[in-house]
């Protein structure tokens, strides 16, 4: 754990990832926030929904373009456990998320940090300010016994 109290959008995020967790789902938790408002809040539901789609990220961000009813998500913050894979980045970028926090890195599946590294391609269209390593410990320990457990 941090000697810095976790920030408030992170916090639910991991509450999202236990949610997750509880309902079978791989524990990844997503919110998203303008203005400080908390606009979405999702885990991953991919099992749930019988959708490959229903990463934690990508429902959080449907979510809240039909609740601000535009799919710019201009000014808004990404609040993720986990590195985006592939897929969330490029919906991320799509979004116009302003800005995305995570909290764990992942080597084997990210695309910001690691593998693709979706924003730093020339034909992304926009890129958020991306800031990592809040919640680190917690996020990861989650992931890391939610596979023990099942192997």
């Amino acid at each position: 754990m941090s000697k810095w109290p976790l920030p408030e959008p992170m916090r639910l995020a991991l509450e999202q990832a236990r949610a997750g967790e509880s309902a079978g789902e791989v524990p990844i938790g997503a919110v998203v926030i303008r203005d400080g408002v908390v606009i979405a809040a999702s885990h991953n539901a991919p099992r749930g929904l019988r959708d490959p789609t229903g990463h934690a990220e990508i429902l959080a961000i449907r979510a809240a373009a039909q609740a601000l009813g535009n799919e710019r998500l201009d000014g808004c913050e990404l609040w993720v456990t986990l590195e985006p894979c592939a897929m969330c980045a490029g919906a991320i970028a799509h979004a116009r998320i302003a800005r995305l926090y995570y909290a764990a890195a992942d080597p084997k599946g990210g695309a910001v940090e690691h593998g693709a590294r979706v924003f730093e391609h020339e034909q992304c269209l926009h890129a958020p300010e991306v800031y990592s390593g809040m919640g680190e410990a917690e996020a990861a320990a989650l992931l890391r016994d939610f596979f023990k457990a099942r192997r």
